[in-house]
């Protein structure tokens, strides 16, 4: 006769089985700034949008009651916004790693998609623009 080789598991209140995968999204953050290669471009601020989706993983459920416990996208905002006040950037691939870095700081996000779009300087296009997509590499250095 075969013997069962099934387990009980149980789950308790302190442990968990599971592993949620989140996002954050933001969707068409649009500033003023000054931004790009041209003698035009540094004189005076456009309108540039982003959008991003920062991924990170979670052992648990987010606790209602602590802010902490999430990626809080107002934070990711005010980031980006206080990363560009005062800097002026000649290509969007360089600001796009300065975002890059800031956001990574936060050790949970694994990976980040970022769209950063001029809407002003071509009068052909409504938009022209990059998207990067960086992931946190796990090797050691």
């Amino acid at each position: 006769m075969k013997k069962n080789n099934l387990k009980v598991v149980k789950i308790g209140r302190n442990k968990t089985l599971f592993n949620y995968e989140k996002k954050v999204l933001i969707k068409e953050l649009i500033l003023n700034l000054k931004l790009g290669y041209y003698d035009f471009e540094k004189a005076t601020p456009q309108k540039v949008k982003f959008s991003l989706e920062a991924n990170y993983e979670d052992k648990k459920p987010t606790n209602d009651k602590d802010l902490k416990s999430i990626v809080n996208y107002s934070k990711l905002v005010k980031l980006i916004k206080k990363l560009v006040k005062n800097k002026h950037y000649n290509f969007l691939e360089t600001l796009a790693e300065d975002v890059f870095d800031e956001l990574f700081k936060d050790k949970r996000i694994d990976k980040i998609s970022l769209k950063i779009e001029k809407l002003e300087i071509m009068k052909d296009c409504s938009s022209v623009g990059i998207q990067i997509s960086k992931k946190r590499s796990h090797d050691k250095p």
